[in-house]
């Protein structure tokens, strides 16, 4: 074992950013730098307090489930059974983190985990003594190998230092910790289906109840949270529940990452309390791509229903984004600017989830099957009007009925475009001489241009 010293702790500002802010530093990724951030007095200060002290504390924060849902942290771990480790029940618990990050236009798990990976191993050993766990698991998508290195290399840091195993710093709390490489498909964001993958299964929701709360992962008591949402609770334990409500909003506290892509200036993460605007993120991310305008933009992903320009001030928060007729989701702002057609961004979409459903109930296994081959006959200029009404009614067999959200994520890009764009939906239909199909140049769509060297003066 390996000697670390922790510095005392000091109270960190009320500014953000805070998971970000030491993302730029030589090497943020090693213990040794973690440590000069305050790392880890948040697991000191979690280990002065019993368990139920721990859980009062997140729930005081009103840290909500950073994954889609928003559902408050601290309210989820009081769902397992107290009582003496490993459980008042006399079974084991487990803590699962969801690092499956696969929402399309979601990209804040996975500069975190290469920036920052003791953040997340802080905030898991945490979670993990709160809720009386002695194994976790970190399940992560396999086709980010670099991900899956750094962190299992964080892991063996906090082993070597005594942050893991049979004796966390002293305290007589046992902690394994595994890191998980799953085969990459969508369905296993969703936490039953991620649980009967980390079990060995095909990856599909199971039926519940049972909740994993009672029965998860081996049909043990069962923790699922996302990567974000355990990566802000040692800075919770570190400043106290009243720190982290002097950012965001009284029902949505806290800060948060968005991530910006598509038809924007300067693309990336952006840490910001909760409640900012669209209009302000853009300010900060140069605005949308010169000489072009905002025609509409996802709040959390492609499976939220999509919003236009004239939801530029609409507060990026829970009850927000809810009452505005979407979801904030995992907080994935898509940016299209009036050269995208929408019926074809929307049949990408549709596509996508098509390919990734499971399979296992016939709504969504059907239903997403039929909505790709109708867009497709819309994108092409092959349609009526009388598809538009077959589109609505087959959306309506999914969104509500399938076994999981799965359903619900491919319905929600094609009602939302219906309700703000019909007319272009109309416009692909044969009209006046046009003989039909996209009226949009594909190539002036394109979010990244490609630019020959002569056309920039030669290469640099």
């Amino acid at each position: 074992m390996i000697a670390v010293s922790l510095p005392s702790s000091t109270p960190e500002p009320a500014r953000v950013p805070i998971l970000s802010r030491h993302w730029d530093e030589p090497e943020s990724w090693t213990l040794r730098s973690y440590m000069g951030q305050n790392g880890y007095q948040g697991l000191k200060a979690a280990l002065r307090l019993s368990p139920d002290e721990v859980i009062e504390q997140v729930k005081a924060s009103g840290l909500r489930g950073r994954g889609g849902a928003g559902f408050p942290v601290g309210t989820k771990w009081s769902f397992i059974p107290q009582g003496p480790a490993p459980g008042g029940d006399g079974t084991p618990h487990y803590l699962v983190v969801n690092a499956d990050e696969s929402e399309p236009g979601t990209c804040k798990d996975m500069p975190l985990l290469l920036a920052s990976p003791h953040t997340l191993v802080e905030g898991v050993i945490i979670a993990a003594y709160a809720i009386r766990a002695h194994h976790a698991f970190i399940y992560v998508r396999g086709e980010v190998a670099g991900v899956v290195r750094r962190l299992r290399t964080a892991v063996e840091e906090a082993y070597d230092a005594g942050l893991l195993g049979r004796d966390v710093l002293g305290s007589g709390f046992a902690l394994d910790l595994v890191v998980h490489a799953g085969a990459g498909a969508y369905i296993c964001g969703e936490e039953t289906a991620l649980l009967d993958s980390l079990e060995g299964r095909r990856g599909q929701p199971r039926l519940r109840p049972p909740f994993p709360a009672v029965a998860g992962l081996y049909a043990s008591p069962t923790v699922v949270n996302n990567v974000e949402s355990i990566a802000s609770v040692p800075s919770i334990m570190r400043n106290g529940p009243d720190w982290f409500r002097e950012f965001g909003t009284e029902k949505s506290p806290g800060f948060t990452m968005y991530s910006l892509s598509g038809h924007v200036a300067r693309p990336g993460q952006y840490e910001a309390p909760l409640g900012i605007t669209l209009r302000e993120l853009l300010a900060r991310a140069g605005g949308v791509r010169a000489g072009h305008e905002l025609k509409f933009w996802t709040p959390g992903g492609s499976s939220t229903p999509m919003f236009t320009a004239e939801h530029l001030d609409i507060p990026l928060d829970y009850e927000g984004v809810g009452a505005a007729g979407s979801m904030l989701g995992t907080k994935a702002l898509q940016i299209f600017d009036e050269t995208v057609c929408v019926v074809r961004a929307v049949l990408r979409w549709t596509e996508f989830y098509a390919h990734e459903s499971c399979g296992k109930c016939t709504p969504c296994r059907e239903g997403t099957y039929w909505l790709v081959q109708l867009m497709r006959r819309l994108e092409a200029g092959d349609a009526t009007e009388a598809d538009l009404t077959t589109l609505t009614d087959v959306t309506d067999s999914v969104v509500g009925k399938s076994f999981c959200a799965l359903g619900d994520a491919a319905g929600a890009p094609i009602m939302s475009s219906l309700t703000h764009f019909r007319d272009e939906y109309l416009a692909h239909f044969p009209h006046d001489g046009h003989p039909g199909g996209c009226p949009f140049d594909p190539e002036k769509s394109t979010v990244f241009a490609s630019v020959s060297p002569e056309s920039e003066g030669g290469a640099r």
